[in-house]
């Protein structure tokens, strides 16, 4: 369903046991960083309506998984550390050229943001299904199913602001391009790396 060209590496599942602390501070900036996003599109592109009235809605559900996340970390006698770089997220952005039109921007912003709600997506039903924290694993399969709107929404916006069959050409070179990114990651407790 979610069209990724490269699996993640199961074994990622055992770095991320042995470091539960470490993925739920990664976790909970990836959820301000999902907010802030819509954020940005709202401020990038108001004259948007419908894609205005999502992002909002969006924006105020990703501070709700923030604020569960940073729960967790509180309910495990831990604090929020610090924010890291994000080296799959800063790969991905080097994919399209900058500039071009509003709209070609609105497009490229659109599908970074679904493939990266979908490799989130996929990375929350392998916890789901793997972790033997029973009380983590559905906390990650409620996260799981939240992902996969996300990455449908803005995938719908991307085809809906663009033109269809470009949009489709742009997200399969996308999901080639990210393919090959994943290729050196899966090595550390990151929700992406």
């Amino acid at each position: 369903m979610l069209g990724l060209k490269l699996p993640t590496d199961p074994r990622w599942v055992n770095i991320v046991e042995k470091n539960i602390d470490e993925i739920l501070t990664d976790h909970a900036y990836c959820e301000q960083k999902a907010a802030s996003t819509a954020i940005s599109l709202i401020v990038s592109f108001p004259e948007y309506t419908e894609l205005v009235e999502e992002m909002v809605a969006l924006s105020r559900e990703e501070m709700g998984h923030f604020k569960m996340v940073h729960d967790l970390i509180l309910e495990r006698g831990q604090k929020l550390g610090r924010d890291r770089k994000d080296e799959y997220v800063l790969e991905l952005l080097k994919f399209f050229p900058k500039g071009g039109s509003r709209t070609t921007q609105l497009v490229h912003r659109l599908l970074y943001a679904a493939l990266i709600e979908a490799r989130s997506c996929e990375r929350f039903r392998l916890l789901s299904e793997e972790l033997p924290d029973k009380k983590l694993a559905d906390f990650y399969h409620k996260l799981m199913i939240s992902e996969a709107g996300h990455y449908t929404m803005f995938l719908k916006f991307a085809r809906k602001y663009g033109d269809r069959k470009e949009v489709d050409s742009k997200w399969q070179a996308l999901l080639e391009y990210e393919a090959d990114i994943m290729k050196n990651l899966s090595k550390t407790e990151k929700v992406h790396g």
